[in-house]
């Protein structure tokens, strides 16, 4: 039996989650002094109704190796014999090395474990991991082995593009994501900015003017860049607009040949901070 367990930064539905058996750690986040558990304390149509009106900019915090020790030791006494837990990219957050920390405890706590756990530092974000977490699981349901899918994430987790644009330059730049100089620029010639994952950490790769460039821009680097025989289906991340993410579904459906399913997720809160409102993303394997 092979368990797999994630951090709240996935961004997967609930009812994939359930579907999947899959086990979250959530991120904490700091709203005006008040510490809330992504999705379990604050679900993110509430925060994106507040998000205009805060006063001070939300902070996040990662799941402590405590959280990720209580659901490995959950996994075992349910029977459990092999683990997989995909997390964040490390070079965006701690909860890679919280995992790993976790995992030593548990050696250290038992050590003559026949259990097998291996944490994977993603190197993505968002529906990013979440893309290989879905992968993982039908990779399980249709019996492939712990080494298996271990090394499809190992090999391929730097094969999952990212595509981003946000609505909201100023929360980029609060976040580190955007200069204060490209932030004016975009906003005089209604530049949205689109982002990718380089070497772990977000990186500016294109400006489009307007909405429906972003929207072309996204369908036609799919097309260029998608590796058919991996991708099986797409996730499209939307922050607070779910009609966006509705439109690029039908484009891509109408521009492309794509035949795979096209998944439709709302990006949690503790992404939601840093990317901010009307943020819309694409996630899928390339060449």
């Amino acid at each position: 039996m092979i368990k797999i367990m994630a951090d709240s930064t996935c961004d997967l539905s609930d009812e994939v989650l359930e579907l999947y058996d899959i086990s979250i750690a959530p991120l904490t986040i700091n709203i005006e002094g008040k510490i809330y558990k992504d999705r379990v304390d604050i679900q993110p149509d509430d925060f994106y109704g507040m998000m205009e009106a805060l006063p001070e900019f939300p902070t996040t915090g990662m799941p402590s190796p405590v959280e990720y020790l209580e659901i490995i030791k959950e996994a075992v006494n349910a029977g459990y014999k092999e683990i997989i837990c995909i997390c964040m990219s490390s070079g965006t957050s701690g909860a890679y090395q919280s995992a790993v920390l976790a995992k030593d405890y548990f050696y250290d706590e038992s050590p003559d474990s026949a259990v097998k756990i291996h944490v994977v530092d993603s190197k993505c974000m968002s529906h990013g991991s979440g893309w290989l977490i879905m992968k993982s699981a039908m990779m399980r349901e249709r019996g492939a082995s712990f080494e298996e899918i271990v090394s499809f994430n190992e090999n391929y987790k730097k094969k999952i593009k990212h595509f981003l644009s946000v609505d909201d330059l100023d929360h980029l730049i609060k976040s580190g994501r955007l200069t204060n100089t490209s932030a004016i620029i975009g906003k005089i010639l209604m530049l949205k900015p689109i982002m990718t994952m380089k070497d772990g950490k977000g990186a500016i790769v294109g400006k489009e003017r307007g909405l429906k460039r972003v929207l072309k821009h996204y369908t036609q680097e799919f097309m260029k860049r998608n590796d058919r025989e991996i991708t099986e289906f797409l996730i499209i991340g939307y922050t607070s607009d779910r009609k966006v993410a509705e439109n690029l579904k039908a484009k891509i459906q109408m521009d492309t040949d794509f035949s795979g399913d096209i998944h439709i997720m709302q990006m949690g809160v503790s992404v939601g901070t840093h990317v901010g409102l009307g943020a819309i993303s694409m996630f899928f394997a390339e060449k």
